[in-house]
Parts: C-alpha cells; structure tokens; sequence
C-alpha cells in the first residue's frame, strides 16, 4: 500500500472504496450461472533484470546479524509458453448469484458446503449445490473485530485438517487496543446436518502487535505437512519505516509456520524443529521466510506443495514469489528485482527474486491465487493463476526448470479482485469487492 508521504494504495481488504459493477444474470439460482464477461486475448509480458550494485549498508540495530543465507535465485525473463494445447477463451463467470456479501475476504468448501468470510467479522456458509436464498450464519465475532482501517478486519480462515473429527477451524483478525494481529482457534459443534461454531469457545494461539493499520498481510494455510502458515506484512505505513522487512528479530514481513496439534489452554503452539530460525538463535523460531512487505495471499499448489505468494509493492512493481524455507524475499532493500532502499547501488544478495514482477501499468495490487489443478479447463493444468485488484487483470503462468514460462493474460475481468479461491475439485474462484463471487471458466465450453 502507498502512504503517508507517498499516498495511499487502496488493496484489498478496502472499505473506502464502493464499486458498483452492473450484471446481468443468465439463468437461475440451483447452480452457478455465467455473468456479464469482459475476455482479453493473452499476451506475454517479461520480467526485468534487477539493478544491483555496490553493497547496501544497513540500519544499525535494525536487521538481524545472524542470518543464514538465502539461496538466490536469479531472475530469468518469462518465456513464450511450450507449444501445448491451445487456451480456450477464458472469463469470470458470477456464481451463487442469490448471495451478495459484505466485503467478502475467504472462500473456503468443507465437504459440500461453501464457507465465507465477511471483513466485519462475520462467517457465512451455504450448500454449493443449493436454490437456498439466504446463508447460514456460522461465526460472528463482529463484536471482536477492528475493520476500522481499510486493510484491517476478518482476513484469514482455514479448516484444520481434522476438522471432520474435532471441529475445529482458525481465524485471523485484526483487533484494537491496542493494535495487533490476532490467530485464534473456534470449535464448531454438530448442529442436525450442519456445524455451527462455538464464539465463545476461542482460544488464542498468537497476538502480534501492529504498529500501524496498513499490511497486515492476514493468510491462514495447511501446509501439506499440516504445519499452519501465516502471513504477516511489515507493520504498515511507508517504505517499512521500522526496518521489519530484514529483520528475523519480529514476526512481521514474515511467513510463520507453527505447529497447532494438541493445543489446549495450557499448551501454547509449538516452534517446529525444522523451521530455519528454531533453537538457540535469537531469531524468531515461527518465522519460515521474511522480507516480505505485504503477502496478503499465498497458497500451496495441492499437487507438487509448493508455496506460491502474491506480495504487494510499494509504488512501482509487483510481485510473485515462490516461497523457500529461510528465504528473505528483499524487501525493503528491494521492490521486485529493483533497488528500493538505497534507490540505486544496492547489495541484493542473499535475497530471492520474484519469479514474476509486473509495473504500474498492469495493476498496483497483486493478488496471489492459486495452481490451477481442476478438470473443466485441461490446457490449464499446472498454471498458477494470480490477479490485481487495481486493474482486474487475471494472469497465469507455468513453472518449469526453475522458470516462469509464459505469464499470460488470461481475463480483462473489470471486477476489483480482493482474493482467489480453490474448491475441493480444483477450480479457482475469484471474490470481489462488490460482495461477489465468480468461477473461471472457459467459453468453449
């Protein structure tokens, strides 16, 4: 986000800014209908070569001395895709068109219900497969949720992996007085055929302080090795005024990863011992990779586990990352491949370049999605699928020998992207500003 002296970048969550988008539905509520549909032909854009140059001397006190280094990885221009088969036209197709949610954040299936999360504070869920009218309520801590700032609010939901068995889910929100981050733990209790959670049953696993109300990042994920992931933007306001980014001596401007089996009230999280920064150091044990300004949404590709993440810039570029245990991602010595503090001759090694970066003239709001691993599009599988909520642009590339290849423009969507989703079968779904929910999907079909 741009602020203070630069200016304010409004990226999801957002309360300020109201879209009115005009959709004509095309058929009836039983099952997901195309909308209104806006198709780009794709063409391939190209990374740009970082500029680097004489070491950077850092902020005495700021960064930590004892930090193991990261493997580099050497930015390499995106490609023209392999020839494969050739991509249908694609769009975003509005589904579940009898719901209109209130700034909606997560989109999260549990068997054959589809969950919601409103930025107020409120869960919602529904059949997906359903002619219902009207949502389940299923959690709401409205009464617990600071949304006073626009990036602040209900920003991460995940199911444990058990949840069938113990009932229990996370949350992150956002919470005043003071000013933190906060991941806790509900129970929901079988009510009939559907599960209705329990708000006074929250236990809180982690409080982190928020100096200021912007980046707050707010991710939630299983990683395929059931560990939990978080992500945690740099504290907020401009240029990371409090050095966080290179600093492993905080949480934020970080990917955490903890291990949440068997919590109790007297049992806190545990630090897993694989975790680049666990034992002795005096580095924060939780922290899996950091130099992040703000990763409000990564996700693992369910096929290979790799962790892919979205992490929005500062003025001019933003990025994709693929995520590596103890890998410092730049900033605020980078914003992308580029040099941020200094603004020229900086020292970027030791850090990860983006695998994808893309300028203003693309969008000014990354928003991390998804590898596409569904069935109704084929030609797509493998490709990671990302957004802006700027420009409504959706874009896709494949990875391969340690290189994007492609980076194509898939969807000129017009719709204020706030988040992707997966279902349980694969297929990616994008969540908007104006409390809609839309399907990729192909035309040809």
């Amino acid at each position: 986000m741009r602020s203070m002296t630069c200016r304010w970048r409004y990226f999801p969550p957002i309360a300020a800014i109201i879209l009115t988008i005009f959709i004509v539905a095309c058929g009836g509520v039983g099952s997901p209908m195309p909308a209104t549909i806006t198709i780009s032909t794709p063409v391939p854009t190209a990374t740009t070569q970082p500029t680097t140059s004489a070491p950077l001397t850092s902020d005495t006190g700021s960064v930590a001395t004892t930090v193991p280094v990261a493997p580099t990885i050497q930015p390499t221009p995106a490609q023209e895709p392999t020839p494969t088969a050739k991509l249908p036209e694609l769009g975003l197709s509005m589904v579940f068109t009898q719901f209109r949610f209130s700034r909606i954040t997560n989109l999260v299936q549990a068997g054959n219900r589809i969950f919601v999360t409103e930025q107020t504070g409120r869960v919602l869920s529904f059949p997906k497969n359903t002619d219902t009218s009207e949502p389940t309520p299923f959690l709401d801590i409205r009464i617990r949720v600071s949304d006073s700032g626009n990036e602040e609010g209900l920003l991460g939901f995940v199911f444990d992996p058990d949840y069938d068995t113990n009932g229990h889910f996370f949350v992150y929100y956002s919470a005043s007085q003071p000013r933190r981050s906060v991941i806790s733990r509900f129970t929901a209790i079988k009510s009939g055929d559907q599960s209705v959670a329990d708000s006074d049953s929250e236990l809180v696993i982690l409080q982190v302080p928020q100096p200021f109300s912007n980046h707050n990042g707010g991710q939630l994920a299983f990683g395929p090795d059931d560990m939990l992931y978080i992500s945690l933007g740099d504290g907020g306001s401009s240029g990371d005024p409090n050095g966080n980014g290179q600093n492993t001596y905080t949480l934020l401007g970080s990917i955490l990863r903890i291990d949440v089996s068997n919590l109790s009230a007297q049992k806190a999280y545990k630090v897993p011992a694989d975790n680049p920064f666990s034992g002795p150091s005096s580095a924060k044990g939780e922290v899996w990779a950091y130099g992040l300004r703000n990763p409000w949404r990564f996700s693992f590709d369910r096929q290979n586990g790799d962790l892919w993440a979205g992490d929005v810039g500062q003025n001019s570029f933003e990025e994709v990352n693929l995520i590596e245990k103890g890998g410092n991602y730049g900033w605020n010595i980078l914003e992308g491949n580029h040099c941020y503090s200094p603004k020229a001759n900086c020292d970027p090694s030791g850090t990860i370049l983006p695998v994808i970066e893309y300028g203003a003239s693309n969008g000014c709001s990354v928003i991390g999605g998804h590898v596409y691993r569904g069935s109704a599009i084929p030609e797509l599988a493998g490709t990671y699928i990302y957004g802006d909520y700027c420009s409504g642009l959706v874009r896709g590339f494949q990875f391969h020998a340690g290189k994007p290849v492609g980076d194509l423009l898939l969807v000129n969507s017009g719709v204020k992207i706030t988040s992707f989703a997966e279902d349980s079968a694969g297929e990616i779904y994008a969540l908007s500003q104006n409390g809609r929910i839309y399907l990729l999907t192909s035309l040809a079909r």
